[in-house]
């Protein structure tokens, strides 16, 4: 038995390409003004923005590919399943309270800050029991391991975003590993039984 299907490699694959990818042609496209270390990716997909419609079909992507890799990561615990789920969910959701919308500040932060706390929780609610069976990728002491360190990224941006010099590059940092370790889960998940 499979524990997570050929296709999962693909979903899980191009999640951090496409984060990267778009983050890097919009930045391009907004020009010199833009300054990636201090601005937020945030500022890329705002209405107005000149990379508005890449950034908002590169969430779309981006959380479509979550979902459908916690849906492919059959050997994963449910609760950390969902959890991935949601964190694609709440990418899908930042599409619709891009900054500035009509009072988006608030809201477009708490979803985005839903989406960081389910994607950094997801690892170790994915850990199975049988340590002696499962792919590293779902053992739980590797689980903490990469969930402490998004934690840990996260927080980074949090500071950053709260008086910091770089909150663009401390987002992005966190949002690759992010994106990241799902690739990494279903390589090992692959490798487990090939």
């Amino acid at each position: 038995m499979r524990l997570a299907p050929w296709w999962a490699l693909l979903t899980s694959g191009c999640a951090p390409l496409l984060l990267v990818g778009s983050w890097a042609i919009a930045q391009a496209r907004q020009g010199p003004e833009y300054d990636p270390a201090r601005e937020t990716l945030s500022v890329l997909a705002a209405y107005g923005a000149d990379s508005y419609w890449l950034m908002t079909g590169a969430l779309l992507a981006l959380g479509s590919c979550y979902v459908l890799t916690a849906h492919a990561l059959r050997a994963a615990a449910f609760a950390g399943r969902l959890a991935l789920a949601g964190g694609g969910l709440s990418a899908l959701a930042l599409t619709l309270v891009p900054v500035p919308s009509s009072g988006g500040a608030l809201e477009h932060g708490t979803v985005a800050a839903v989406g960081l706390v389910l994607l950094a929780v997801w690892p170790p609610l994915a850990a199975v029991r049988d340590t002696r069976a499962a792919p590293w990728g779902l053992r739980l002491d590797v689980s903490l391991a990469a969930s402490a360190l998004m934690g840990a990224t996260a927080l980074w941006f949090l500071a950053e975003l709260h008086g910091g010099r770089a909150p663009g590059a401390a987002e992005r940092v966190v949002t690759f590993v992010q994106a990241l370790w799902p690739f990494l889960v279903v390589v090992s998940c692959r490798r487990r039984f090939a």
